[in-house]
């Protein structure tokens, strides 16, 4: 049975384009997009300590003093309530609640003195993100826009090559940022760059702003307090093929695209159908190869495995990073939690201690040891940071009834866990004041995070990206930090 289709000149390439292809799939044009690597030019050169990335966001602002940094000889407003603990790098503390971490000390360092004069959620993610200090003129602290700086992750998907053919670039997992009144924070999409170099977001996570915590053993309610929410699920994302479409289906459907294809000729001849034509096969092994498939799926791991990360959604979270890296993702970022979850200016303490440090001390060991035993943390950079720090002096908590202290917003000072990609492990960078109140020493900025970063992916300093009006931008706006490798 022969299939005749009418011509329609006024139909636009868009709508063809999508028709003909994106509608056999299930997929959208963003999905082919991010997987437009493979006709990249790449800009990096030789010589980078890492292949991959993976940059765990810790949303809301993880306290210095009652995580990387604390001041045990301060008074007791500032030092808080928990006490430091020995590493197994010499005269290094950190808080008695991230035990496995301290015994891997020799495997990652500490930069003691981040800095950004934002005490803002909104300007704190869009600094840290996108590794700018300046917001951009135009800047909105409550939507993303397209004049907004690209994200770390977007510039590392657009400026280094793939290794493989049918994976992005750069994943976000679990979700997208969500403030608690459900504005979807800046600086974690492509921007300037377009919408189409975006990273890749994996809605792993169904976002729920009033949850604290590594759900479902690590939960906090404020107003029920600490419980085992049932209601909250992690996916993984949903790759299989739509319900009675084959491999062989998918043939037959080849056919009707080769008709389609040939009206599209008709209708735009300037269209790169070559090219079209590689996105489409890279959509089709996303979808039909199995590496792919194991590299999103956390459930089925071995039990050893689940434990040693934690069966929660931060260890199912690290361990789909490490999949995804190995299975040859360049950037991987991690979101631990939403805007709220480090956000602590109330009930700092229980949450710190119940449901925030033990899932994050275990999945970060975890892994650290798995890329170690895999002979990955050496190609695997690790990047663990927040949009600010916290307030030094602990508050009186006096926002709601039964709420106990807290610590407020702080951007002055803030620490930064790095490990594997060439660095050397057992380093601290830079000091906090007495008080972990501001930089005394080395004080470094989210541009010399980024460039960090990209001199470890090998991106040489003279790199650039374009924007839509294909006008170029550098990509590196401060030094790589000195002293860790």
């Amino acid at each position: 049975m022969s299939l005749s289709l009418p011509y329609h000149p006024m139909t636009s390439r868009r709508t063809m384009l999508q028709a003909g292809s994106l509608g056999l799939l299930g997929l959208g044009m963003n999905h082919v997009a991010a997987l437009r690597a493979v006709d990249v030019v790449s800009q990096s050169g030789s010589g980078g300590t890492a292949k991959s990335v993976i940059f765990v966001f810790l949303s809301g602002g993880l306290t210095q003093h009652d995580s990387f940094d604390p001041k045990p000889d301060a008074p007791v407003d500032i030092r808080g309530e928990f006490s430091p603990i020995a590493t197994q790098t010499p005269g290094v503390l950190i808080c008695e609640h991230l035990p496995m971490l301290a015994a891997r000390s020799h495997k990652w360092s500490l930069i003691r003195s981040l800095t950004t004069p934002y005490n803002e959620h909104s300007q704190g993610h869009t600094a840290i993100l996108t590794g700018r200090t300046p917001m951009p003129v135009g800047y909105s602290p409550v939507k993303p826009q397209s004049i907004d700086w690209p994200s770390i992750a977007s510039v590392v998907g657009d400026a280094v090559p793939k290794r493989t053919n049918n994976l992005p670039p750069a994943v976000v997992l679990p979700e997208r940022l969500v403030h608690n009144t459900r504005r979807v924070l800046p600086g974690q999409f492509g921007g300037l760059m377009g919408s189409r170099r975006d990273p890749w977001f994996i809605e792993a996570s169904p976002y729920n702003p009033k949850s604290y915590g590594a759900y479902p053993d690590y939960e906090f309610h404020f107003v029920r307090g600490r419980e085992r929410n049932k209601d909250l699920e992690f996916q993984s994302p949903n790759l299989s093929l739509q319900e009675g479409l084959s491999r062989s289906r998918l043939g037959d459907r080849d056919g009707l695209r080769v008709l389609l294809d040939r009206q599209r000729r008709d209708l735009d001849r300037a269209a790169s159908i070559e090219s079209f034509d590689r996105h489409r096969q890279a959509a089709i092994s996303l979808l039909t190869d199995a590496s792919v498939q194991r590299a999103f799926d956390v459930h089925n791991a071995d039990p050893q495995t689940l434990d040693r990360y934690g069966r929660n959604a931060f260890g199912w979270s690290l361990l789909m990073a490490r999949q995804l890296v190995q299975a040859g993702v360049n950037l991987v970022q991690v979101n631990l939690g939403n805007n709220e979850s480090w956000d602590t200016h109330d009930n700092n303490f229980p949450l710190l201690r119940d449901c925030l440090l033990p899932p994050t001390d275990r999945g970060i060991s975890a892994l650290l040891d798995d890329l170690h035993s895999l002979g990955m943390l050496d190609e695997t950079l690790i990047v663990m940071v927040g949009e600010m720090g916290r307030t030094p002096k602990v508050n009186a908590a006096n926002r709601s009834p039964g709420c106990k202290a807290g610590r407020d917003h702080w951007g002055a000072v803030q620490t930064v866990l790095i490990a594997g990609g060439g660095t050397q492990g057992g380093v601290v960078i830079g000091a906090s004041d007495k008080n972990g109140a501001y930089p005394a020493a080395d004080a470094q900025q989210p541009e010399n995070l980024a460039a960090t970063i990209y001199h470890a992916l090998g991106i040489p300093h003279t790199a650039v990206w374009k924007d839509e009006l294909d006008r170029p931008h550098h990509i590196y706006h401060g030094e790589p930090i000195r002293g860790l490798s």
